[in-house]
C-alpha cells in the first residue's frame, strides 16, 4: 500500500525516485516498471532505464 503511494507520487512527478525510503525502493520500482509501464522513471540499478 505504501509502495503504491510512493509509485503514484513518482509517476505524477510529485516526488523523485531518490526521495523514496531505501527499504521501499525495489517495491516502488517494480510497481512503476511492471504496473505503470514507465521504466524511464526508475534507475537502471532497480530495473528501469533512467540514468
Amino acid at each position: 500500500m505504501v509502495a503504491m503511494l510512493f509509485a503514484c507520487r513518482v509517476v505524477e512527478e510529485r516526488s523523485r525516485f531518490n526521495q523514496i525510503p531505501r527499504l521501499l525502493k525495489q517495491q516502488v520500482a517494480d510497481i512503476i516498471v511492471n504496473d505503470f509501464g514507465m521504466p524511464e522513471l526508475v534507475p537502471s540499478e532497480f530495473g528501469g532505464s533512467a540514468e
